[in-house]
């Protein structure tokens, strides 16, 4: 039998003689209670976030991307290429030439990223099924491909098969002339479709052929600016890359979805830390109330603390009481807040209750994604708190001299 714990117990449910205590006590549990509720909810909205923005990158970005560590393009090799296809877990390797460009349309001008692919891009690219809006990700050597945000900027109508899509692209090996005409390549496109997976993305990109971008840049058949390697669902990613590193040999850089992007990555966990400890500050303030209520309570157990200690009750066992009284009082808040946190998720995503205002075209609710390891951080943060803030009332009482 714990003793300790079960006069703990006792003292947290029995009757006070001062009715102050009973107040302080039930505002230090809730104060716990509303604090964890808080906390658990907006990391749950940061985890939603930031899982929605990694799937919109990870819509655009390939499992791997192979760039040259010096320069602009580089030829791979037919055998490299082969290789590369006949690792295990590689579905297959897209060949992507891309560049600044300046886009005309009915006398509106736009400056994008033209993004030149092969035909082996789709097997490893789901912008064709998850992305588009308008049209059809058709792209042969006449078609181009859109981001929403430059079809908003040209003011595009997939629609008028008259009017075309003009392509300017500076010449590779250009002379100085009078005029600035002559150091372009142009080219008319028809625009077939649009896609919109980020607001980065959509203002910058349109998609063409590497044919034509070949062509339109005077590069030759084997130059690309850089490689896209998709995997299977259940490929070893870090073996695999490991393996291409060592096919391509030194010169290249390869990166996964998360060296692509890495300061983006980085600014998502440091916010979501720094949210966390400001919570967390919430937290540590809400326990000052534990303080006091067991302030008290030392105070008003007086008389049973000396009965305790004439019975032969040691400095340990009395300290232990309060400390678990501490304990009792912030847990059970902790554990309400998080059990109501646990319910309202649930039901946002389940449900959506509260809508996410805006011209979204992607999501309409606030998303909301729950991780075990938020729930652990969070309790074993009210645990430390909780023995902190225990800790200076249970040594005083554990300290009190005798009197009967």
């Amino acid at each position: 039998m714990n003793l300790p714990f079960n006069i703990a117990r006792r003292y947290l449910f029995a009757k006070k003689s001062t009715n102050a205590i009973n107040i302080i006590s039930l505002i230090s549990a809730i104060g716990m209670c509303f604090g964890t509720l808080a906390l658990i909810l907006v990391l749950s909205v940061f985890n939603g976030f930031e899982g929605l923005v990694t799937s919109l990158y990870n819509t655009f970005n390939p499992d791997l991307k192979v760039v040259p560590a010096e320069g602009k393009v580089f030829v791979p090799t037919e055998a490299q290429l082969a290789e590369i296809t006949s690792l295990e877990g590689v579905t297959g390797v897209s060949k992507v030439l891309e560049d600044f460009a300046l886009l005309q349309y009915d006398e509106k001008y736009h400056q994008c990223r033209v993004k030149a692919i092969d035909e082996n891009f789709i097997k490893i690219n789901t912008i064709s099924d998850t992305a588009m809006i308008r049209g059809d990700f058709d792209v042969v050597k006449s078609n181009a491909v859109l981001g929403y945000g430059v079809e908003r900027a040209l003011r595009v109508d997939l629609y008028d098969s008259f009017e075309k899509l003009k392509i300017y692209l500076p010449k590779r090996k250009s002379k100085f002339t009078i005029n600035p005409e002559n150091a372009f390549n142009t080219e008319l496109v028809n625009p077939v479709g649009t896609f919109s997976i980020q607001e980065e993305f959509d203002r910058e990109y349109i998609f063409v052929t590497l044919e034509l971008f070949q062509e339109m840049f005077q590069y030759s058949d084997g130059e690309v600016s850089q490689l896209e390697i998709g995997f299977t669902p259940d490929a070893d990613h870090s073996a695999v890359q490991s393996k291409i590193e060592k096919i391509l040999g030194a010169g290249f850089s390869v990166k996964n979805r998360f060296q692509q992007d890495a300061n983006l990555y980085k600014v998502m966990k440091t916010e979501k830390l720094v949210v966390f400890l400001i919570l967390t500050l919430i937290l540590i303030v809400a326990s000052f109330n534990i303080v006091g209520s067991l302030s008290m309570l030392v105070i008003e157990k007086t008389k049973d603390i000396s009965i305790l200690k004439s019975m032969g009750a040691d400095k340990s066992l009395i300290r232990n009481i309060f400390l678990y009284e501490g304990f009792l009082l912030s847990f059970l808040g902790g554990l309400i807040g998080l059990i109501l946190a646990f319910i309202f998720c649930f039901i946002q995503q389940k449900f959506k209750v509260i809508p996410l205002y805006g011209n979204s075209l992607l999501i309409d609710a606030y998303p909301v994604k729950m991780q075990a390891m938020d729930f652990v951080a969070t309790l074993i943060v009210i645990i430390l708190i909780t023995v902190a803030a225990s800790y200076i009332p249970a040594q005083k009482a554990a300290n009190q001299t005798e009197i009967l």
